[in-house]
């Protein structure tokens, strides 16, 4: 007989670098059933619905307003403050989506996981992308706020920077997501990094500048103004503020640091997933 050959072969370890592109691209079709069912399984079993897409960033945005502006009196210019953190919430909250999303890919799927075989990245890239649609209803509602606050006399100038949110998307995807994976891979091992997630993440929103912009916190933290400065996330809710409410000039120097940063993160998230996907049944 013929040596056959085989379609597919799995393998318990491969390449120290090892993408498997061409792998996720054959399970394309997987990738979108996974997208159509957690846009129609999310919010089933709720009361308020989808309705939750909007009363989180709007809530969020009305402490936030109370805090920081009644109380911290930070200086928005001539820009509603409430508008000012709804925009910054928005993006904020995509971000959290597909970093918390992706960080438990393992601990969440390890029963799919240990019965059949496809490449496991599909998943994380697959809430990242149904993400999209909340993201979408949420600029949305900021479109009708924004609208209703031109029409009451706010001095509104958006820029024709604004063109560059598809860009700012990709961006926040590729960093949300790549720090997820790395993530991930970790929690496979350490459970308890699932805790420090979440408190980590309340925290990182302060550290990325949502209530308040880069300037006022060099301004205000003086010699601890890096630990904002080097937050790539700082930077591009900064440069969407700012392309959308006109609040100042998008610094293209930075949104290229944060670019740069994004990408290796995914890189390396890609990569360290890959590998670990190979042997976590052993440890989860």
């Amino acid at each position: 007989m013929k040596d056959q050959e085989w379609l597919y072969e799995i393998k318990p370890k491969g390449k120290f670098i090892d993408l498997n592109l061409k792998e996720i691209w054959r399970y394309k079709d997987l990738l979108v059933l996974f997208i159509q069912r957690d846009i129609v399984t999310v919010y089933k079993q709720t009361i308020l619905g989808p309705l939750w897409f909007l009363i989180q960033p709007l809530m969020t945005a009305v402490v936030l307003t109370l805090i920081f502006n009644n109380l911290a009196n930070l200086d928005y210019g001539s820009t509603p403050p409430f508008l000012f953190n709804l925009a910054s919430v928005i993006l904020w909250n995509y971000f959290k989506k597909c970093l918390s999303e992706s960080s438990n890919t393992f601990t969440q799927n390890s029963s799919l996981f240990g019965k059949v075989y496809f490449p496991r990245v599909i998943v994380p890239v697959s809430k990242a992308i149904s993400g999209l649609l909340e993201l979408l209803i949420q600029l949305g509602i900021l479109v009708v706020f924004y609208a209703l606050f031109y029409y009451q006399g706010a001095q509104l100038r958006p820029s024709m920077e604004v063109l560059l949110f598809p860009l700012l998307l990709v961006i926040i995807i590729l960093l949300g997501v790549g720090c997820g994976l790395i993530l991930s891979a970790m929690t496979t091992k350490y459970r308890d990094l699932t805790n420090l997630v979440s408190f980590g993440l309340s925290l990182l929103m302060y550290l990325s500048a949502v209530p308040f912009t880069i300037s006022e916190a060099q301004e205000k933290l003086g010699a601890y103004a890096w630990v904002i400065d080097y937050n790539p996330l700082a930077h591009i809710i900064d440069s969407f503020r700012n392309a959308v409410l006109g609040t100042g000039a998008v610094n293209y120097e930075a949104l290229g640091y944060a670019a740069i940063v994004a990408l290796i993160a995914a890189l390396a998230g890609l990569i360290i997933f890959n590998r670990t996907e190979k042997t976590f049944i052993d440890t989860v």
